[in-house]
């Protein structure tokens, strides 16, 4: 008939005391989520093995690729890379390099390539090589010394110069 309310604090030795007076030591903390672990993205194929022998999926999606990033500026010499994805400024030749892709923010100028596909959506300016499939996005513009087996160019697209088509002999 008489007991203390629930939000009335009890005695010290009062035994009839609400739970919220527990000491701190009863107390047990909130647990952490865990974070996801990142994992490396190492290319699984042993690095003498000819880019041929790799199917064209697995040479995408885990190979030798390298990213210029947007704000970032690279100089000099290129070799042996799967795709080179350009979203910054390059001045570069590359040297066995099976694809090139130029983003819209991405410029390759003054340099040399020779590659198997080519797909620019920015600037490239220079002599290119493409031994398959050149494709032109419609933001891309393409100037220079141009030679390809097969050409695709998106309305909007702009490509000048010295243009030739490889001859399949």
């Amino acid at each position: 008939m008489f007991r203390r309310k629930d939000n009335e604090p009890g005695t010290p030795g009062d035994a009839t005391a609400p739970a919220t007076s527990r000491p701190a030591a009863d107390v047990k903390p909130m647990p952490q989520p865990e974070m996801p672990r990142r994992t490396a993205d190492l290319p699984t194929a042993p690095a003498s093995a000819p880019a041929a022998a790799k199917p064209a999926a697995a040479t995408d999606a885990g190979g030798k690729r390298l990213i210029v990033g947007q704000g970032i500026s690279l100089s000099g010499e290129i070799t042996a890379c799967d795709r080179l994805v350009v979203e910054g400024s390059v001045q570069v030749t590359l040297n066995e390099t099976r694809a090139i892709e130029i983003a819209e923010s991405g410029r390759f100028t003054n340099g040399k390539a020779e590659v198997e596909d080519a797909e620019i959506s920015g600037v490239y300016e220079g002599e290119l090589t493409v031994r398959n499939r050149l494709l032109i996005r419609a933001t891309g513009r393409v100037k220079g010394a141009v030679r390809y087996g097969e050409l695709e160019i998106e309305r909007g697209g702009k490509l000048t110069g010295s243009v030739s088509m490889i001859d399949d002999k």
